[in-house]
């Protein structure tokens, strides 16, 4: 049978090598991330810009339709509409959609 003290020193040693190798383990991870870290920064940056972008676009878009006359305000407003990104579309028919709701819950 092994001396208490023994069974200690080699307790302490085990907790010792674990925690190290954990330790070892964080550390190049935090490695990996710090390296790579730049690159994903630079990459959020260009697609929030480029969001930014086709947001001020559409709403250029809305305003010159917006402020076009009636009669060629419908063939601009459609040009707009054709190349509006998906996702604008979708929430413009339902923003069509509610309007005439309403009007004719008002007309009832």
């Amino acid at each position: 049978m092994h001396a208490p003290q023994s069974l200690l020193q080699a307790a302490l040693n085990r907790l010792g090598a674990r925690l190290g190798s954990g330790f070892a383990d964080s550390a190049a991870s935090l490695a990996v991330l710090a390296q790579e870290a730049p690159e994903r920064l630079r990459r959020e940056l260009e697609l929030f810009w480029s969001e930014v972008e086709q947001e001020a676009q559409r709403l250029e878009t809305e305003a010159s339709a917006a402020s076009g006359p009636e009669a060629a305000g419908g063939d601009a407003t459609a040009a707009a509409w054709a190349a509006a990104a998906p996702q604008d579309q979708i929430d413009d028919l339902r923003a069509r959609v509610a309007e005439l709701s309403r009007q004719l819950e008002d007309q009832a």
